[in-house]
C-alpha cells in the first residue's frame, strides 16, 4: 500500500511552490497558510509573502500591522498574528532556529497538532502522521468506519491506523500522497476508486460502501447577520478604526459599524452603531455598496453607507487607532476581505462629490470634532 500511493505521489503529485522546498521556515510558512484556506488562494499569495518576510528573522523584526498586510486576503488572521509570535520567540530565545520535533513545536504559538505534525515530518523527516480532513476520510474508507468521527473511539482508531501505514523512510512525502489522494481522488462525495492507487486495501471499497464513509452529519443552519457600516467622510478623508488584536479579524481596520437589530432601518443602525463606536453624530447621505460575506460559522451582508458628520467629538470605543486618513492611504492599511471589496469599488469611482466639501447645513463636515 505504501509503495502504491507513493509510486502514484512520486508521478501524479500536485505541482505547488513550496513542493520540494528544504527550508523549515518556508514549509511552515506553507502548512500555516493551508489551514481552512484553499490551495488556490495560497498559491497565489506564498511567493508575495515569502518575497516581503524571506527569512524568520524578517518576520520577527516586523510589525504586526506590517504581518497583517501581508496576510490580507488569506483570512483567518490569528495565524498570522500568532505566526509572528511564534517567528518572535524561536528568534529570541532558540537561536533562530525552529525545533525539528512535534512536541517542540507544539510548545510555540500557532502550533497544534496538524502544523506541528506537518512541519516536523517534512523538514525534519519526523515520522509522524498529519491528521487533517483529508486523512480523516481516507482513512475511514480504508477501514470501512462508520461510527461518528467526532466520537473519540472512532477518531482515536482513525488517528492510529494513520500512524500505523505512515511510510517511516518518506514521512514528509507519505503525508503530503495521503493529503493529496483525499483532496483529488478519496474526495467527499463520487470518489473516484477506479483509479485510486490504494482502492485494493480499501474495505469501503470493497463493500460497496465508499459514497456512505465517512458518515455524514446534517449540517446546522448557518446564522445570517445585516451589517450596516459608513464611510464617514471629512474634508476628503475617511474614518477607520482598528480592531483590538484579539478575536475575530483582530488587528484589521474597518469602517464603523456593526449588526442591525430587530426593526431598525438600515439607515438607523448605521447611524447608531457609528456614534457608539466613534462619538460622532453623522447624516447617512446614501448607500453605497452592498456585500455579501461568508465566515465560518456564519454569512453577512455588509450595506456601507455614505456619511458625514453633524456633531459629537471623535472617541474610540471597542476600536484602536480610529483616525481619518486620506484615500490614498487606504492601500497601505490591512482590512478584512469584505472592506476591501468595498475599497476596490471606491477606488473605481472615487468619494461622493461632497465628500471634501459643506453639509447641508452649510458647516464644513467634522468641523465640530
Amino acid at each position: 500500500m505504501r509503495a502504491a500511493l507513493l509510486a502514484h505521489y512520486d508521478a501524479h503529485r500536485r505541482e505547488m511552490p513550496w513542493r520540494g522546498e528544504t527550508d523549515p521556515y518556508r514549509i511552515w510558512v506553507s502548512e500555516v497558510m493551508l489551514q481552512q484556506t484553499r490551495v488556490e488562494t495560497v498559491r497565489e499569495r506564498y511567493g508575495p509573502f515569502l518575497a516581503r518576510f524571506p527569512t524568520l528573522r524578517a518576520l520577527a523584526a516586523a510589525t504586526e500591522a506590517e504581518v497583517l498586510k501581508a496576510w490580507e486576503g488569506l483570512g483567518y488572521y490569528g495565524r498570522a498574528r500568532n505566526l509572528r509570535r511564534a517567528a518572535i520567540e524561536v528568534e529570541s530565545f532558540r537561536g533562530g532556529r525552529l525545533p525539528s520535533t512535534s512536541p517542540a513545536l507544539r510548545a510555540l504559538p500557532g502550533f497544534g497538532p496538524y502544523t506541528a505534525a506537518a512541519v516536523a515530518s517534512i523538514a525534519f523527516g519526523e515520522p509522524t502522521a498529519v491528521v487533517d480532513g483529508n486523512v480523516v476520510r481516507a482513512a475511514a474508507r480504508w477501514l470501512d468506519e462508520d461510527r461518528d468521527l467526532a466520537r473519540a473511539p472512532a477518531r482515536s482508531r482513525l488517528e492510529a491506523a494513520a500512524q500505523a501505514v505512515l511510510d517511516p523512510a518518506r514521512p514528509g512525502d507519505w503525508n503530503q500522497a495521503v493529503m493529496d489522494l483525499g483532496a483529488t481522488i478519496c474526495v467527499p462525495r463520487n470518489p473516484q476508486c477506479l483509479v485510486c492507487p490504494v482502492a485494493t486495501w480499501c474495505r469501503a471499497h470493497a463493500a460497496g460502501r465508499e459514497d456512505r464513509i465517512p458518515r455524514r452529519k446534517r449540517r446546522k443552519p448557518v446564522p445570517h447577520h445585516d451589517i450596516a457600516a459608513a464611510l464617514v467622510w471629512k474634508d476628503g478623508q475617511v474614518l477607520v478604526g482598528r480592531r483590538p488584536s484579539e478575536g475575530l479579524l483582530g488587528g484589521l481596520y474597518e469602517f464603523p459599524g456593526g449588526k442591525v437589530e430587530a426593526g431598525e432601518t438600515l439607515a438607523a443602525a448605521c447611524a447608531r452603531e457609528v456614534a457608539e463606536e466613534t462619538g460622532l453624530a453623522v447624516e447617512v447621505v446614501e448607500l453605497f455598496r452592498t456585500v455579501e460575506h461568508a465566515y465560518t460559522h456564519f454569512t453577512i451582508t455588509l450595506h456601507v453607507f455614505h456619511a458625514r458628520v453633524r456633531g459629537g467629538r471623535l472617541r474610540a470605543t471597542g476600536v484602536e487607532d480610529l483616525r481619518f486618513v486620506p484615500t490614498s492611504a487606504l492601500a497601505e492599511l490591512a482590512f478584512p476581505r469584505a472592506n476591501r471589496r468595498v475599497l476596490d469599488d471606491l477606488a473605481a469611482v472615487g468619494p461622493p462629490p461632497w465628500a471634501a466639501g459643506a453639509g447641508n447645513d452649510g458647516r464644513r463636515a467634522g468641523s465640530v470634532c
